[in-house]
């Protein structure tokens, strides 16, 4: 039996869809032969790798495509399509990234054996928009990685320290892109008035290369940024904020959301999209397309000690339901079906 692993994520920067490649293949390495770029492969030098030089150097069995993309000569093939943002946010992107992804992605899926996805809101828009029959079409959640936990104290002294923050925040983690609703979490920040006195709103994420320009005139004095932060820092700060904040409009799941709940910190997220679902009864949803609904979540998050006190509890419980090794099984079953 040979599982092969299009190992082009090795190529890209660790977000989640690369997240998922690694938590995966890290947990079955011993059952699969991961075939990656021996040089730096990003963008179409990427792409012209997958579909010419990739296909050449598979054996017999099943290859697993776990980052969205692969070779359209290969049939037998499982391939992770982790949501739809590029048919259903095409703003988010550059032009040439939405051509090729809507040209291959729907054919990608069609040829392939199984498909696998990450939540129920992502088959059902696969199957919507590729016209694929559910059965097809497996959801394996994402999991939480064990190191996402309460970090020591020290370690949130060091960040503080670091990063100069000498008052409380509230903070959000993710790409800077339209889809991330960052302008009207700006707008309902100004809204809060007095509940957010003495509070810095800290937003952390890097601008992605394929995402358009999703920029703001400029910050009030109460609003940093940081740039992109490895896991070790943005863990000191999931566990030193007074809440995280995720608006976004769209998303294929929202691991962001789980990884707050299991440092520890009380979740505001929207009612959107795959959230919900991977939210549960753990976070303060709101209306992410009303900027009063956003404030009065924000105002409530921060000013009720007891609600975030419950909110923290179920976090706990909530993380607890979604396990890498579970999702590494669920994944293997496909793969082995499929070969």
């Amino acid at each position: 039996m040979l599982v092969q692993v299009n190992g082009r994520y090795l190529a890209q920067r660790v977000t989640g869809v690369q997240r998922y490649a690694r938590e995966i293949v890290g947990r079955l390495s011993d059952r699969l032969q991961v075939i990656a770029p021996r040089a730096l492969a990003r963008g179409v030098c990427g792409h012209l790798w997958e579909q010419t030089v990739l296909p050449w150097k598979l054996g017999r069995g099943v290859l697993w495509s776990p980052c969205a993309t692969g070779p359209l000569a290969i049939a037998s093939q499982v391939v992770t399509i982790h949501d739809c943002a590029f048919f259903d946010c095409p703003d988010g992107f550059t032009p040439s990234f939405v051509r090729w992804y809507q040209y291959l992605v729907p054919r990608l899926a069609r040829r392939a054996a199984r498909i696998l996805t990450v939540s129920s809101f992502s088959r059902d828009r696969i199957c919507e928009l590729f016209r694929i029959a559910p059965e097809k079409v497996i959801i394996a959640p994402n999991g939480v990685s064990t190191h996402w936990r309460p970090a020591m104290k020290q370690d949130v002294v060091n960040i503080r320290a670091r990063l100069g923050l000498e008052q409380p925040y509230v903070l959000y983690v993710g790409s800077i892109e339209p889809r991330k609703n960052l302008q009207r979490l700006l707008e309902s920040w100004q809204q809060l008035g007095a509940a957010k006195s003495g509070l810095t709103l800290l937003l952390v994420g890097a601008q992605g290369r394929v995402f358009r320009d999703a920029s703001f005139d400029q910050l009030p004095g109460d609003v940093r940024t940081t740039g992109f932060l490895p896991d070790a820092d943005l863990r000191s700060l999931f566990t030193d904020a007074e809440a995280f904040v995720f608006p976004s409009l769209y998303e294929g799941f929202g691991l962001p959301v789980l990884e707050a709940m299991a440092c520890g910190t009380p979740v505001l997220c929207s009612q959107a999209a795959a959230l919900p679902e991977v939210a549960g009864d753990a976070a303060l949803l709101v209306d992410p397309l009303d900027t009063e609904s956003i404030a009065d979540g924000l105002r409530r998050i921060l000013t009720d000690h007891e609600l975030r006190q419950t909110l923290r509890q179920r976090g706990f419980r909530r993380v607890a339901e979604f396990s890498w090794d579970a999702t590494a099984q669920r994944v293997w079953d496909v793969l082995t079906t499929a070969l």
